[in-house]
């Protein structure tokens, strides 16, 4: 067990969906929590990060920062993709084994797995196939900070530890079009297309693959259980364990939205992998499961949006809060 009390926590890219979650559940643990904008610290700067760790000092570090985005985001900026994960990653790993923070959870993703991984896809999965081309660039990124968790780990005993969460939803989401994953996305054109009086909305693709996931605050209770009582050189999953359809998700949210018009495909868009369900065995065997059910969550998710819409509507890309 590593006892959060009294303990100093850094959760970078505290503005994201995730991070904040993450905030917010620490907030039960006794600790002292740290963040910082881009106006302190531009994590893609080494001197930076290095600076502000020296001046904090902080116990332990929950890597909530990244640039994410969904398929186009992905396909139209695969430098930015590539090169912003990869120097925030290196940066805070080398910087908190410089200054000797003595916890150190990496957030991954669980697009690092092969396209076609046997379902439901176990954490030995990594690296034993080509990966899925629509976001290829991100994931490359995300295997190479796990894989700098490990090495540090390997060379210089650091506790660091790696997490890698399924598709993640909930308050703070992105809901911006041209970059937002699929579970907003549908949330906002639902939305839009009730408020419009449309009598159809469009949907990437066949509707066919099947996609899981997790709201951002059942995730931040899993990462804070981690940090609090994992310990070892593999990664874990993060996910909910079940999966659903995009036509059956797109349904459900134009349920909750109120929205009673046609779904209509758009054949010409790709569909991504067939199929993305994660093993979360380990993560259960070690004590943890999840509370949110998908439509709960999704309507939570959506209060958010009406509530917080002008915000929720001009998210950008940086879905993380660097």
């Amino acid at each position: 067990m590593y006892d959060l009390t009294g303990k100093t926590v850094w959760v970078a890219g505290h503005r994201g969906m995730v991070g904040s979650a993450v905030v917010r559940r620490l907030g039960s643990e006794g600790c002292k929590i740290i963040t910082a904008g881009r106006d302190r610290v531009d994590l893609k700067r080494q001197d930076q990060v290095e600076a502000f760790l020296r001046d904090t000092k902080p116990d332990a570090i929950v890597m909530a920062a990244a640039k994410v985005g969904g398929i186009l985001a992905n396909e139209n900026f695969p430098a930015e993709f590539l090169y912003e994960n990869l120097m925030i990653e290196s940066n805070l790993v080398h910087a908190a084994h410089e200054v000797g923070v003595e916890r150190f959870l990496f957030l991954g993703s669980s697009c690092i797995y092969p396209k076609f991984a046997a379902q439901p896809i176990t954490e030995d999965a990594l690296l034993t196939g080509p990966l899925e081309p629509t976001n290829e660039w991100y994931a490359i990124a995300k295997i190479a900070g796990i894989k700098l968790a490990q090495a540090y780990r390997k060379q210089y005993g650091r506790d660091y530890i790696s997490a890698m969460p399924t598709n993640l939803y909930g308050p703070g989401d992105n809901f911006d079009l041209q970059s937002s994953h699929v579970l907003p996305a549908l949330i906002r054109k639902a939305h839009q297309a009730k408020i419009n009086g449309d009598k159809s909305i469009i949907v990437w693709g066949t509707g066919s693959p099947r996609r899981e996931f997790l709201h951002a605050d059942d995730c931040a209770d899993a990462l804070v259980f981690l940090l609090k009582t994992y310990s070892a050189y593999e990664h874990v999953n993060v996910g909910s364990g079940e999966d659903i359809t995009i036509l059956a998700l797109t349904q459900l949210v134009c349920d909750i939205v109120g929205f009673e018009g046609e779904i209509i495909h758009d054949l010409s868009k790709p569909d991504g992998t067939p199929r993305k369900l994660m093993s979360s065995d380990t993560l259960k065997e070690l004590g943890w499961t999840p509370s949110i059910g998908l439509r709960e969550g999704i309507a939570t998710t959506y209060k958010w949006f009406l509530d917080d819409s002008e915000a929720a509507a001009s998210t950008v890309a940086h879905g993380g809060g660097l």
